[in-house]
């Protein structure tokens, strides 16, 4: 997937019998992942206008445009669904689109390489960076909080972070 593209939601099965989708956003507004349509695949094979139905209990139920049946739509279980940047809207200087954080190197503040970001996992209680360290061949986790990540400069492709110290045995 280009940086042209951003996941903004995922199809978790059928909802019903007709056709509906369960659909997950990962917008700051569920709902407004209607407005970014058309949603396209990661592929960009294929792409859908979308029409919230209701909220139902974990996300959404929606109509996609071609998805007529309950196997249509279970077909496209795990999709996830990429909007046009371009119709996303312009975040303020201190906030970031996931996609734009993954890649990044991270260095610390006396300028060493600890790694760089694979992944931005949020599990509802503040956004953690997963960071690949290649010298150390593992992962580190960092809370994705101001006190911990005080730099991120998008034009320079990097991070600056100051991972807590290790507690003493």
């Amino acid at each position: 997937m280009t940086k042209d593209r951003i996941c903004v939601g995922a199809i978790a099965g059928a909802f019903g019998v007709k056709g509906e989708v369960r659909l997950k956003s990962f917008c700051a507004d569920p709902a407004a992942i209607a407005d970014y349509a058309p949603l396209h695949t990661g592929d960009g094979a294929r792409s859908f206008t979308v029409r919230i139905t209701r909220t139902i209990p974990g996300g959404l139920a929606a109509r996609l445009s071609g998805i007529a049946s309950k196997e249509e739509a279970d077909a496209l279980r795990g999709t996830e669904l990429f909007a046009d940047r371009a119709k996303l809207p312009r975040l303020p200087d201190d906030e970031f689109y996931h996609a734009d954080l993954i890649g990044l190197e991270v260095r610390d503040t006396g300028g060493a390489l600890i790694g760089t970001v694979r992944a931005v996992h949020d599990h509802g209680a503040g956004d953690i960076l997963e960071i690949f360290q290649p010298d150390a061949r593992s992962i580190l986790l960092l809370p994705f909080t101001r006190a911990i990540v005080p730099t991120v400069d998008l034009a320079a492709g990097r991070i600056i972070a100051d991972p807590p110290r290790e507690a003493e045995p």
